[in-house]
């Protein structure tokens, strides 16, 4: 196989990436030195491949100083309305890329390494991930802090700076092995401590009611450090913050121990402080109800708070003084969104700021909180809402726990009123779950407590409403709105498929990047024999690419004109990775019987990693991988099908398998993904969808036009009836052969020679206790299967179909989800308005 065009040798021809004369070479070369001899003081004169990647981060990281000083500047004169988006994952992936496309920096540094005798995709290699996130909710923030700072947003995302990110996820004779991710065992250049922001968070103690108010006594404290991450905006010399809080124990903790001769142990315990920014809970749709989880959610938003506050009442620039005491316009100057429900306890605490330290009145304090406040939610399964018990609240939390009960004292007053009589509405929209063990309701409190509701793709939206918030929208139907998510089109065209870029570029201009939906022009270039043929090239040196890297990494020869099928994303019973799995199987099985026919080759890829404590997951894992064992290794087969799992998929794992993409799967039972926003990607990097009407598919099929989407399977209304008269597994294995046949090989041990019952878990699980009807769609799904493959062998006819996708996809930019939440929730108006730089004498 000849390797392909580097992206080091294309980008030498490109232009969307912004030219290498905007910035003077000579200059970022004697930056870089300067970076490398004096910023990274070292005892010897040789220089690692780390070195020179700290070295040019620094020297990317000079260029956002200027502009991020600018900026804070810019805001403190106009005093804009701020959003503060708290969110306890980012998974922000990479920065110095990103930060180069931003800055229009990347060809300068990409010949002034040249020049230097660097490659600078290798020194990008060097980068650890930022892995603070768990899928596809810590991706979105990531997105939208980038859509934020490019439409001059005065944003700023808070959560907190995990000492471990999302496990490392290693396959090791087959199953997942998690290992820790030490992100910041080398440093992080991005980043910067601001002590003199530290602010202390308090947890446990009790309450004392006196005459004039309330107070929280006795509390354990423990102190929130902000660091810093400079977030540029598209080419608009804004630059704003994102800010993440670590945990530090104060210098007293528990040292009162030490006259009775406890000194040692006393200074030991400080780690069960600063626990609580040690690690990311791995867990994806789905709730954990342990305390160091609510420690967490209440650490964040404890800090946030105070600094939101000591912002609003100082918002001059260099002033220390307080410059506003009336907090009736703190509505006016805040917007709080709560990325789903894991930071709801701002509500309670902002509550207990108003009403204890600075003395409002409940009511006036209540008309400020809901007004501030405003809540996304994510999920529609009922094993990821958070219901938090009272016992646990009650010993962390005890304030918040009085403050929740009033919340819902004159909640349950006003149901009664509007509902007279309705006790059983009563009790479905209380706060506090009265059923078995007590329960405080966090997403009913994130309702009650904000001015509007969202959820992130129409379908689901509607779910909400029409579901598990029907009493709600039925009490308060203004409140509820629909943002469809998107996603940032720097990163996810610009940054990872400059070739793609590149090819749209040279016909309809540069615009896209800020305007995504100037995509539809493409259409018009439908027919257009040389761009078709452009962007069949772009994707096939994209796999050309890629195929070498998976030779390098998973030792195996692929055939890069197969179609590349992919399947990434949390391994979730919901999202149906053993749909793909039974189709793997059928095709397998058709070849083997009839190996001399012309089938279409396939090579299968699935990613993702699997909740350490989430056995069935674990186990779809151990099936993809001891499918691929038998299939690759079979003669009859060849290079017809291939399987692949793709270890450790991440961010810049994702940034290199998706512009390779034939055929993205995104299969899970309708009604139960809430958006999706890989499916997003795949779509502007040119794959086409293998999709059930679920999440966003529904908008993209509908932009794509449905003729351009291979849809399958049943509809939202469909689940409902099949629920309604009971789900039956064994009628569909009596009734399809090919799904008895593969089902009997995988309970039969024929991929698992050695343990005949290893996956008896799992067939007994799609036999009798499936709650997404795995089976239901299967005859559907392979059908559709058929249908992409016959499409494939048309090349052009494909092609025609992939440039009407890229063409529908501008609805599914960031830019427009965060342009309507400014102006429909937040009431912000987004601005294109480039600000001065630095060294502009304006």
């Amino acid at each position: 196989m000849s390797k392909p065009l580097s992206d080091h040798d294309k980008k030498k021809q490109i232009s969307v990436k912004g030219l290498a004369g905007v910035e003077n070479v000579s200059d970022l070369k004697k930056n870089f030195n300067r970076h490398l001899h004096f910023t990274l003081v070292k005892d010897r004169n040789v220089s690692t491949k780390r070195d020179y990647y700290f070295a040019l981060a620094h020297t990317v990281r000079d260029h956002l100083v200027g502009r991020w000083i600018r900026t804070q500047q810019h805001y403190y004169e106009k005093d804009p309305k701020r959003v503060y988006y708290l969110s306890l994952e980012f998974y922000m992936g990479r920065t110095l890329q990103n930060t180069m496309v931003n800055l229009a920096l990347e060809n300068a540094c990409d010949e002034a390494t040249y020049q230097l005798g660097l490659d600078m995709e290798e020194l990008q290699e060097m980068e650890e991930d930022a892995g603070l996130g768990n899928g596809g909710l810590g991706r979105l923030a990531a997105c939208f802090l980038d859509s934020m700072a490019s439409l001059g947003l005065a944003a700023y995302g808070y959560g907190i700076r995990y000492e471990f990110g999302i496990f490392n996820q290693k396959i090791s004779n087959g199953w997942q092995v998690e290992e820790a991710d030490d992100w910041l065992r080398y440093g992080n250049p991005w980043e910067k401590a601001r002590p003199e922001y530290m602010r202390p968070v308090h947890f446990y103690g009790r309450t004392e009611h006196h005459p004039d108010g309330v107070k929280w006594v006795d509390t354990q404290v423990v102190l929130a450090l902000p660091y810093d991450t400079p977030v540029p905006g598209y080419r608009n010399n804004i630059v704003n913050t994102m800010r993440l809080w670590s945990a530090k124990a104060p210098c007293d903790f528990n040292l009162k121990d030490f006259n009775v001769g406890g000194y040692i142990q006393a200074v030991l315990d400080r780690n069960l402080a600063e626990n609580i920014s040690r690690v990311l809970y791995p867990n994806d749709n789905f709730f954990e109800g342990k305390e160091l989880r609510l420690k967490q959610e209440y650490f964040v938003v404890a800090a946030t708070l105070q600094d939101i506050i000591r912002r609003f009442k100082v918002s001059k620039f260099g002033s220390r003084d307080i410059v506003r005491t009336d907090f009736n316009t703190l509505p006016d100057k805040v917007a709080i969104q709560l990325n789903d429900t894991h930071p709801a306890l701002a509500i309670p605490e902002l509550m207990r700021v108003l009403v204890d330290e600075e003395k409002l009145t409940w009511e006036k304090a209540w008309d400020i909180c809901t007004r501030t406040c405003a809540y996304t939610n994510h999920t529609v399964l009922p094993e990821a809402l958070e219901r938090w018990p009272i016992d646990l609240f009650q010993s962390l939390l005890p304030r918040h726990l009085e403050i929740i009960y009033e919340i819902n004292r004159r909640h349950m007053e006003r149901v009664a009123s509007l509902y007279p009589g309705d006790v059983d509405r009563m009790r479905r929209m209380s706060l506090i779950e009265e059923d078995g063990q007590k329960r405080v309701n966090m997403a009913h409190l994130c309702i009650v407590g904000s001015h509007a509701v969202n959820g992130v793709a129409r379908i689901h939206s509607d779910i909400l409403k029409a579901t598990i918030f029907k009493d709600f929208f039925e009490m308060d139907p203004k409140k509820f709105q629909n943002k469809t998510n998107g996603i940032t089109p720097r990163r996810w065209l610009v940054m990872c498929n400059p070739g793609l870029a590149e090819v749209i570029a040279e016909r309809i201009g540069e615009d896209f990047i800020r305007d995504l939906d100037q995509l539809q022009k493409l259409r018009n270039f439908v027919n257009d024999e040389a761009f078709i043929r452009d962007i069949a090239k772009v994707k096939q040196e994209n796999k050309l690419k890629f195929a070498v890297h998976l030779e390098e990494h998973y030792k195996v020869k692929i055939n890069p004109n197969s179609m590349f099928d992919l399947q990434v994303k949390r391994i979730h019973e919901y999202k149906r990775q053993l749909l793909n799995c039974l189709h793997i199987i059928t095709f397998y099985n058709r070849i083997r019987k009839e190996p001399n026919k012309q089938w279409t080759p396939r090579t299968i890829m699935i990613g993702g990693k699997a909740a350490p404590g989430y056995h069935t997951a674990k186990m779809i894992i151990r099936l993809i991988t001891a499918i691929g064992e038998v299939v690759n290794n079979d003669p009859v087969v060849g290079d017809r099908l291939k399987v692949i799992f793709l270890e450790n998929y991440r961010v810049t794992l994702a940034e290199k398998v998706i512009p390779a993409s034939d055929l993205s799967e995104q299969i899970s039972t309708a009604g139960t993904e809430a958006s999706g926003t890989g499916n997003m990607k795949f779509m502007l990097n040119g794959a086409l969808t293998i999709g059930t009407m679920d999440g966003a598919n529904v908008e993209m099929a509908e932009e794509a036009g449905d003729d351009n989407f291979f849809i399958f399977g049943m509809r939202v209304e469909d689940v409902e009836a099949m629920d309604a008269r009971g789900y039956n597994a064994s009628e569909f294995y009596n009734r399809i052969p090919e799904l008895k046949q593969a089902m009997d090989q995988i309970s039969g041990g024929f991929f698992s020679p050695k343990q005949p019952d290893l996956f008896k878990d799992i067939v007994n699980m799609l036999m009798h206790n499936d709650r997404f009807k795995v089976f239901a769609d299967y005859e559907e799904y392979i059908k559709c299967q058929d249908k992409v493959s016959a499409l494939y062998k048309k090349p052009k006819e494909w092609t025609k179909k992939v440039i009407l996708n890229i063409a529908g996809s501008g609805k599914f930019s960031s830019d427009r989800t965060i342009s309507q939440y400014a102006r429909e929730i937040w009431g912000v108006e987004p601005s294109l308005e480039k600000i001065s730089a630095p060294d502009d004498p304006n």
